[in-house]
């Protein structure tokens, strides 16, 4: 065997997990048919210094120095669909975002099940960690595999669904302590799924089926989703009432039960999305109760950068200056700090609306080198301090750890925090 484990797919979820495994002395593949100018293989151009490797479209997690060790660790990628006929282990790491309907779309999960199926050999186990709906392993995967095989699940391969849990540029929890959750179609595709799960994590938690896995994953999605909004809405009435909504959070976190902190900001980017179950999309029918909350959850946290649009407007106007014609400087345009991967993040929206109030929008982020919104060019501020001592609003959107937020707060003429990072009357605050 060429390896023991391929990795299905190399985006925000794929190639965490291949280095993961790496690390672990797993042998590791990476199966992917992008074409090779365009996937992290050992024929491809390093990405630039900081710079993460293309995904799907949009940039993945691990920076050029973390693919160069991963490479010298011996990892390899391949649009070769033969090697997955040869390895024990199979993980399938596919995208699957909201489509237009608002349900996932599980198209690359189809595509890598009939691939994998084509070459799908006695004894190997099988792992889905795409998100789905609860089902999708049993009613979806399951089938495509089978029917491509000529193999039966449980029986003559092993399937389950374990949930992915990375969280990129957490340094805390990696995927060694990190608890992975996993749900076999039989007890003895769990163990075997768990036998994998074994060597790369501390902890490995048997679900009862593949369908309880994957409700895990709905749940602690939409339990995040759920919170931020409540953090939002706080954000708009404190800010309409005169209170300290930063000074709020402060104080009800020392609770030492009962209370998890959460904390407003721009709006909700990321992978992973609010997950709706009464979308059933690959069988064309509804569950007929949709989750409220959910849904309610999803308008809040959309609406804000319309909201953060309205502040600036706002402020710009307090301090005798019109939108239109207003130098406008954002600082961080990724959905996290500290990584350069900006899927879902509210700094595009927030631009495109400020340039259609007629604002001039400049911008600075240290992990994005080049930015476009409403299919321009964004002009890029090399000399940070000059750039906000000019800018009539410097808008904190992401506060990456380079940031001086005290030196910032001096130089800039008007600075807007999104994130509660200023010092305490330092910056006007969401």
């Amino acid at each position: 065997m060429p390896a023991d484990l391929a990795v299905v797919g190399l985006g925000h979820i794929g190639l965490p997990l291949a280095q993961a495994a790496t690390a672990a002395g797993v042998r590791t593949i990476g199966y992917d048919p992008r074409p090779p100018d365009t996937a992290a293989t050992p024929c491809a151009p390093a990405p630039a210094e900081g710079r993460p490797a293309a995904a799907h479209g949009t940039h993945g997690t691990l920076t050029a120095p973390e693919i160069r060790r991963l490479l010298a660790a011996g990892f390899r990628t391949t649009d070769d669909p033969t090697v997955l006929g040869r390895v024990r282990t199979a993980v399938i790491c596919a995208p699957t975002p909201l489509g237009e309907d608002g349900a996932l779309d599980l198209a690359a999960v189809a595509d890598a099940a009939r691939v994998l199926a084509a070459h799908l050999r006695p004894h190997t186990t099988v792992i889905l960690e795409s998100t789905v709906y609860p089902g999708t392993t049993e009613e979806f995967l399951r089938p495509l595999l089978e029917e491509g095989s000529g193999l039966t699940a449980g029986r003559d391969f092993h399937l389950a669904h374990s949930p992915a849990r990375h969280d990129p540029g957490n340094r805390a929890h990696r995927h060694s302590n990190t608890p992975k959750v996993i749900g076999g179609l039989t007890p003895a595709c769990t163990e075997a799924a768990a036998a994998f799960y074994g060597r790369l994590t501390d902890r490995v938690v048997r679900a009862r089926g593949p369908r309880e896995a994957e409700t895990a994953k709905l749940l602690e999605t939409n339990y995040r989703h759920l919170n931020i909004a409540l953090m939002n809405e706080m954000a708009v009435l404190c800010h309409d009432i005169g209170v300290d909504l930063w000074d709020v959070i402060r104080c009800a976190e020392t609770k030492p039960f009962g209370f998890q902190a959460f904390r407003p900001g721009p709006g909700v980017g990321g992978h992973s999305a609010p997950i709706d179950p009464n979308y059933y999309s690959y069988k064309g029918r509804s569950l007929g109760y949709p989750l409220r909350l959910v849904e309610l959850a999803q308008e809040v946290n959309t609406r804000m950068p319309r909201y953060v649009v309205q502040r600036c407007a706002t402020l710009l106007n307090e301090h005798g200056k019109s939108a239109r014609g207003a130098r406008v400087l954002l600082l961080g345009v990724t959905y996290k700090p500290d990584i350069a991967d900006e899927e879902g993040s509210p700094a595009r929206e927030i631009a495109s609306r400020l340039m259609e109030l007629g604002a001039h929008i400049t911008y600075h982020d240290p992990y994005v080198h080049q930015w476009q919104v409403l299919g321009r060019p964004v002009p890029r501020a090399d000399a940070l301090y000059e750039a906000a001592a000019g800018a009539d609003l410097t808008l904190l959107l992401q506060h990456h750890r380079t940031y001086d937020l005290q030196g910032l707060s001096v130089k800039a003429q008007l600075l807007l925090d999104t994130r509660g990072a200023t010092p305490t009357g330092a910056a006007h605050r969401l």
